[in-house]
């Protein structure tokens, strides 16, 4: 089994990644692989609404053809994974905007090849300074059910609080709920791979 992140933070290693590496530590411990996707110092252009993954058929956006950028790998790491990590900091009480066209070129080569995600494991990580994170929860959720993805949940809503690097890490409910959804993931796969 394994579980894939799309860390959608512009800082690499920061409050993003680190919320994901709580996870991590629970999914290892039931080894489970893992592996992390870092959106940092990537361009990522977003959905272009070509709907030649529609014509083609083929798993892939057309748009990362031509520019190149992360989408078709992440689209690979996705279905090959039996769990999904979609994490992102809060901006203005949203997404941020790697992580936006992730969602927007991922869902839509995903509704263009119909149950290519269906019944994986999707769990949305949010990093926040103060407000807004359930904007964001509720955005990377929205993805996942729409792609008829499971959700598993945890002690509270997945977020952690903290605006410099590090600073989530003295987020004892945070961290808490972060390793509580790790458990509770590797729970769920365990169960849906029997």
């Amino acid at each position: 089994m394994k579980v894939v992140a799309i860390n959608g933070s512009a800082r690499r290693d920061g409050n993003t990644a680190l919320l994901i590496n709580h996870v991590f530590a629970e999914l290892e411990r039931e080894r489970i692989g893992t592996e992390m996707v870092q959106l940092s110092g990537e361009v990522i252009r977003g959905c272009t609404a070509c709907y030649r993954c529609f014509a083609s058929k083929d798993r892939k956006c057309a748009v990362s053809t031509e520019s190149g950028d992360v989408v078709n790998d992440c689209v690979a790491k996705i279905v090959a994974a039996d769990g999904v990590i979609i994490a992102s900091p809060t901006y203005f009480a949203d997404v941020s905007a790697e992580t936006k066209a992730i969602i927007d070129r991922v869902g839509m080569v995903g509704r263009a090849n119909p149950g290519l995600y269906r019944r994986k494991v999707g769990a949305a990580v949010v990093a926040v300074r103060r407000a807004g994170a359930i904007h964001v929860f509720d955005t990377i959720n929205h993805f996942f059910l729409i792609s008829e993805m499971i959700i598993p949940g945890s002690s509270y809503w997945n977020l952690g609080i903290g605006r410099n690097v590090g600073e989530v890490e003295g987020d004892q409910e945070g961290v808490t709920t972060m390793t509580e959804l790790g458990r509770n993931m590797a729970w769920l796969l365990k169960k849906i791979g029997e």
